[in-house]
Formats: structure tokens, sequence, C-alpha cells
């Protein structure tokens, strides 16, 4: 089996990510690129296996392998046997070297993905889309592209040895869930997660952009949002109620999260 989706660029040209082409082969024949490709690729792999060469070093690309190459950089790569299944994605957009460089992706890269259920669902969504629909198809496809390359960036740091920082982080978030009403302490979550506050703090950073007590104090103020909006209770009610341990408290974290007070949120203001 294989496809080649090639949609005529218009309007969606304008989109922070949109897709300029994307395809399947079961049997991907031997590709050279001498002075690279004039955009960013993505490939991966579910059947088979292939040699991919970078400034005369090989890489093997097995079975849920995949390889990011960014645009310019010269390379080939051919089949080691009778199948080699390439899946290739080639987005662009006035945000997407943003987005692929906060997903890590800045360089030649390659990684195992593990379970490719979920991206398989998103390629073929875009597949869909664009056989579908020959006037907006492509802008439907973009929303889907946007799925591929998040699902993708999970898959990433899900493999290898992110999987345990993953995993440490998965245990805390899930602490802090369970228990944002009560006291949390850093105590509780490093023995929670199975690492040092030093490393605990490290991991927040990088995967969620927050230090572990600002995170249970927005988990805290996402459930007291809720709150306000749902029912009559008064500040101080909902901020006993969230885990706060003063209704000032509550009043000054939400307006330093939020940018506003309690009350101006329920009011709509």
């Amino acid at each position: 089996m294989h496809f080649y989706d090639f949609p005529i660029i218009s309007t969606e040209s304008k989109l922070p990510v949109y897709l300029v082409n994307m395809g399947l082969h079961d049997m991907q024949p031997h590709i050279i690129r001498e002075e690279g490709y004039s955009y960013h690729q993505i490939l991966y792999c579910t059947k088979g296996s292939g040699t991919f060469l970078y400034e005369n070093t090989k890489h093997i690309i097995a079975p849920y392998t995949a390889v990011f190459i960014p645009a310019g950089v010269p390379h080939e790569y051919y089949p080691n046997g009778d199948v080699w299944d390439i899946h290739w994605v080639v987005p662009s957009g006035y945000a997407i070297d943003e987005l692929l460089q906060h997903m890590g992706f800045d360089g030649l890269s390659f990684f195992e993905l593990g379970d490719v259920k979920m991206l398989e669902h998103h390629f073929r969504k875009m597949h869909e889309a664009l056989a579908g629909d020959r006037i907006y198809g492509n802008y439907r496809a973009s929303g889907y592209l946007y799925d591929f390359l998040i699902e993708l960036h999970r898959l990433v740091t899900e493999s290898g040895t992110a999987v345990t920082a993953n995993s440490a982080v998965v245990r805390a978030v899930d602490y802090i869930n369970a228990n944002y009403t009560e006291e949390i302490t850093m105590e509780q979550l490093c023995e929670t997660a199975g690492v040092s506050k030093q490393h605990m703090c490290r991991l927040f950073r990088s995967t969620l952009n927050s230090r572990p007590m600002e995170y249970a104090a927005k988990r805290r103020i996402q459930a007291a949002k809720e709150l306000l909006t749902d029912t009559d209770k008064t500040v101080d009610e909902i901020a006993e109620e969230t885990g706060f341990c003063t209704g000032s408290y509550f009043c000054k974290l939400f307006r330093r999260y939020e940018g506003m007070t309690p009350t101006q949120f329920r009011k709509g203001e």
C-alpha cells in the first residue's frame, strides 16, 4: 500500500501550522537528497527496516522508530529488505519552527516511539481530511497535524530514559489531584514520586514549566474556579474547600495567576 497527499496550498499558508504533504509507502524507495529538503520532515516506520545516512554515519530505522529531519540537511535513506513501511509528514506554517523547537525537535534526531496507535489515528485523519474535501480539507488536516505533533512529542518524551522522569511527574501530579484539598509538602511529593527535591523541581520545570508547589496552587485555583462558576459559596468557603489556608491567601494567589480577584472572576469582569 502507498499513497501521496500533495494538497494545493492556498490561504492555509497563513495558518500557524499546516500540512505541506504526507504519505505512506510500504516499500520506500532509495532517496538521495544531497542538499536536503526545503521543509522539515518527520518519518516513522511500522514494518521492516531501512538505513538512514547522514555525514557518512548510518542509522537503522526499525519498526516504531522515527526520525526528524530539519530543512536543508543533506541525507539519504534506503530499505534493507523487501519491506520498509515509511510514513512521512511535512509540516509548515509561521509557528512551526518555534513549536518544533519547544518540543525538542531542533536538529536531526532519532527516536523510539513505542505504541503508535494514537499517532496512526491522527495520521489517518489527516489523510482522510485531504482525500474527502479538496476545498477545505487542508484546514481540517492542519488541526489533525497539531494533534499528530502533540502525540509525537508525548511518545518521544515517554521513550528511553524519559520514561522514569515522566513516571515520577505522573505520580506527583496524581498525588496533587487526589490531595489538593489538604496540605501538601515537598517531602510528601518526593516520597510519592521516589525522587529527590532537586530532581522533582527539575522534572516539573522541564515537563510542566512550573514548580511543584506552584502546580499544586494552580490545581487548587482550577477547582476554585469551578466552584465560583457553579455555586453560591462565599470566597472564604471556597478557599477552605480547595485547600487554601486563608481567604486572603487564596485571593492573593488567584490575582497572581488569573489577573483578577475571585469576585471579579465570578462576575465575569
